[in-house]
């Protein structure tokens, strides 16, 4: 469509003409993401002119359809000049009904009352959503006129208005808190956001707390999460993740990351409308556990209206289990991102383990039984420890690092006990890195409570190849029928070999330090021993 045409028609005061046109666009663009650069001038001049219509008094209807050309035009950044100015970004933010301005008003804008007004302030959120975005310009606009503190005079209001409206104010808040480390500050300690989202997710999952930081069971006939509310929420979820991101420790702020820690595992134990989504709740549950302090874990498992189970001190572990399943099905998952996907889960539950004992014991049950089967090779089967052995070899050194060292804290930091389910080739990784190549265990203090093995593996111990971590068929000797002459030609052969690539550069020999690190053999062999003495 011709853009001097909509541009010409923009001058005039025309109303029917220009919605004419313009919806034209629209309808030719809702789908357009990658625009012609040949007339990037000219929809950067469209741009200003849809904000020079905007600012005048036109129709509800009007108006948003001039938002809606705004919203298309605004998903190329290199036309957005005139956009992210403080006078368009003055015009959006009073279409979208949100107090801004140099005082950063703390109230609410009448609200819309017609089904026309509200799609004018939808339309102008979601244009907002994607000016913040695109523009850097706009980002330093919007925290200037405190665009944060009107989103957050809108959602203490707390009214029952349009879905969309809620949705599209979550999510700006979501971006203005993600790309203005400054904003995140101010909604912390200035505007108490995190009470604020919490309060919100309380009233959209319709929570009832039945003590301090215990929320009723939603129990087995409980119906999923309505679709609408689980948008709103999850947008709720991705704003808190930004606030918790860093030191949130004020007044008060242990009961309130508590009652977050509690809101969390209430929803673990939800289900949402599909699979997917199911999925998509609990891993923004558990990315932003990750961001609370260790210490408000036990929200988790310490339910003492519902009770728990005796063995584990009476503690609650239905969401720990949940925990677990997440991992195994993102473990599971072909051709996932495991840095994405797996990490956060896998640092949530090591996190866990190593600082709650009850936590660590259920979980070692589930992963790390006691082991009977040391024919096969630790890394080769379906079980969840089989899997996590195999990801201590990963390519990506973040998923094998997190893997192993999950496996390391449910082992109590013993090496001896990792081996002992891992074989050593499967840990060397993780014990150079720790420097525990000589044995021993990580700095971590932990309960006395013993390892009890099978009869099972107590008879085939002597016969367990510890670098692969199982008995091995007994192998032909291949120098067995060889002369002494001949065993000392390949001996020798073996030798120079290792010169010649040493020589190349191709590897190093390396040794073990006293200490359990790596270091050039030459180094390792000249530092002394621990019997070492200077008298004769």
């Amino acid at each position: 469509m011709d853009l001097n045409s909509i541009l010409s028609k923009l001058e005039t005061n025309n109303e029917e003409e220009i919605k004419r046109l313009l919806h034209q666009y629209n309808v030719e663009n809702s789908r357009t993401f990658t625009f012609d650069p040949k007339e990037e001038d000219l929809r950067s001049r469209l741009c200003q002119g849809l904000l020079t219509v905007l600012g005048r008094q036109v129709g509800s209807c009007c108006q948003s359809t001039c938002l809606e050309t705004l919203r298309i035009l605004s998903r190329d950044k290199r036309v957005l000049g005139p956009v992210g100015t403080r006078e368009g970004m003055l015009v959006l933010a009073g279409l979208a009904r949100l107090q801004a301005g140099e005082e950063g008003g703390d109230s609410l804008q009448e609200d819309a009352q017609t089904e026309e007004e509200e799609r004018v302030v939808v339309e102008a959120l979601k244009c907002l959503c994607n000016v913040v975005f695109n523009s850097v310009a706009a980002q330093q606009v919007g925290a200037d006129v405190q665009l944060a503190r009107g989103l957050c005079a809108r959602l203490h209001a707390a009214r029952a208005g349009c879905h969309e409206v809620g949705l599209f104010s979550l999510r700006l808040l979501f971006l203005l808190s993600a790309l203005r480390p400054d904003v995140r500050g101010g909604l912390q300690r200035e505007l108490h956001a995190v009470g604020l989202l919490t309060e919100v997710l309380e009233r959209t999952l319709d929570l009832r707390w039945v003590g301090p930081y215990e929320v009723a069971h939603p129990g087995l006939q409980a119906l999923p999460i309505p679709a609408e509310d689980n948008e709103r929420a999850m947008e709720a979820l991705k704003a808190l993740f930004n606030l918790t991101l860093s030191d949130t420790s004020d007044e008060g702020g242990d009961h309130q990351l508590r009652l977050v820690t509690a809101i969390m595992r209430h929803l673990l134990m939800l289900k949402t409308q599909t699979e997917d989504k199911t999925e998509e709740a609990h891993s923004h549950a558990i990315n932003l556990l990750s961001n609370l302090p260790v210490s408000c874990l036990d929200v988790l498992i310490d339910l003492p209206v519902q009770g728990g189970q005796e063995e584990y001190s009476g503690k609650n572990m239905d969401a720990v289990q949940v925990l677990l399943d997440f991992m195994e099905k993102r473990i599971d998952k072909q051709g996932a991102n495991y840095k994405e996907g797996l990490t956060p889960v896998l640092s949530l539950l090591t996190e866990g383990s190593r600082y709650h004992r009850e936590i660590r014991r259920y979980i070692k049950t589930q992963v790390l039984p006691p082991l009977k089967e040391v024919k096969v090779r630790p890394e080769i089967g379906s079980t969840v420890r089989n899997k996590l052995v195999r990801l201590m070899t990963h390519v990506d050194m973040g998923v094998k690092q997190s893997a192993a060292e999950f496996l390391f804290v449910l082992c109590k930091e013993s090496v001896d006990h990792l081996l002992k389910y891992t074989g050593y080739g499967n840990a060397a990784g993780l014990l150079v890195a720790r420097g525990l190549l000589a044995g021993g265990r990580g700095e971590t203090l932990y309960s006395d409570d013993e390892d009890s093995d099978t009869e099972e593996y107590k008879s085939a111990k002597p016969f367990i190849n510890p670098i692969t971590g199982h008995v091995e068929e007994p192998m032909p000797n291949p120098i067995e029928d060889m002369t002494e002459e001949q065993k000392e030609y390949e001996a020798q052969k073996l030798v120079n070999m290792f010169d010649k690539l040493s020589r190349q550069q191709l590897i190093r020999p390396m040794g073990v330090r006293r200490d359990g690190t790596l270091a050039p053999l030459e180094e390792a062999l000249r530092q002394p021993t621990a019997d070492s003495s200077d008298s004769d």
